[in-house]
């Protein structure tokens, strides 16, 4: 699995949603009025350990009744690491020195341990004094409990709940309440099924678990039942691909695009501008391995233009 692009497309494409829910001591900061930009991807070289290293997320924001930009960078840690504090602190020095703004620096910890503390700091001192420390916010989904989420009516904490601390004998509950929460939030297609993804990719089901599931789908009112079956029904039963592929076949059919070219066409409009209806069209021409790689692609995309030379590179190949 790979967990950095989960959660990259998770938090770029809900940043404001991911800061309310897990930084709400900064949030109310940001001029939510203003643009919000995810910077290029930033490759550092670490000459000690004689290898490059990409920031996973940075993204340009506005203060809030100021003229003032500042970042905020995100890193997402799927396991634990000796020397990641150390990391974290050149992080913040390559992009303080080459955007000279505000860094507010996050790391974002996915992996399931609750018993572990992952340092807040990078500290350098000598017997006879502190050199400096530098400090940045630590997010440990592991040790959060997922109960705890359950009545934010925001798509994060919908998507995160999966990956937060709970019983093994929990699994199929915190599913089934995922799900809910996504019901309840009522997004668009492209985006429920995002966030549906990442809820099946970090909860898979074993056939017993799905028995369970099952039979705390059924204590659900009615109505409730009936939107979360409808919401789900091609996730389970078929899987997530071929459920998009159901839905890419009937939504040509209709002349419409499908749930996965939806979902890259709002996070290119996102990231670079708006897609006119010619570049529409041969996106939609492409083959679902194309639409993944597009979906990957479009991270390092900054204009339009990236686009339609990625594009041409696809039809010549």
């Amino acid at each position: 699995m790979n967990h950095d692009r989960l959660f990259k497309e998770l938090i770029a494409s809900f940043f404001i949603e991911f800061v309310d829910l897990l930084l709400p001591d900064i949030a109310p900061y940001i001029d939510r009025d203003a643009e919000i930009v995810q910077l290029d991807k930033e490759v550092f070289n670490d000459l000690t350990e004689g290898e490059s290293r990409i920031a996973d997320l940075v993204m340009k924001l506005k203060f809030k009744g100021k003229d003032v930009f500042f970042l905020i960078h995100v890193e997402n840690q799927s396991r634990g690491q000796k020397n990641f504090p150390r990391r974290m602190f050149i992080y913040f020095c390559r992009l303080s020195e080459k955007f000279n703004m505000p860094i507010y620096p996050v790391a974002l910890f996915s992996y399931k341990s609750k018993k572990r503390i992952e340092r807040d700091h990078y500290e350098v001192k000598f017997p006879n004094m502190s050199v400096m420390r530098f400090n940045f916010t630590v997010i440990q989904l592991g040790r959060m409990p997922w109960r705890d989420f359950l009545n934010q009516e925001n798509p994060v904490a919908a998507a995160l709940m999966s990956t937060m601390q709970m019983d093994k004998s929990e699994r199929p509950l915190v599913k089934l309440e995922c799900l809910r929460l996504l019901v309840r939030l009522k997004l668009d297609p492209a985006r429920s099924k995002l966030i549906g993804g990442f809820i099946d990719s970090y909860l898979k089901l074993t056939a017993s678990e799905l028995k369970q599931f099952e039979r705390e789908q059924e204590t659900l009112l009615p109505k409730e039942r009936e939107e979360t079956v409808a919401l789900i029904s091609s996730w389970e039963s078929r899987g997530i691909e071929q459920g998009l592929e159901q839905g890419r076949q009937e939504g040509r059919m209709s002349g419409l695009h499908d749930g996965k070219e939806q979902l890259i066409i709002r996070q290119i409009n996102r990231r670079i501008g708006d897609v006119d209806t010619m570049l529409s069209s041969r996106i939609a021409k492409l083959t679902p391995p194309q639409l993944d790689d597009l979906g990957e692609a479009l991270l390092d995309f900054t204009n339009i233009a990236d686009l339609e030379h990625w594009l041409i590179t696809q039809a010549a190949a």
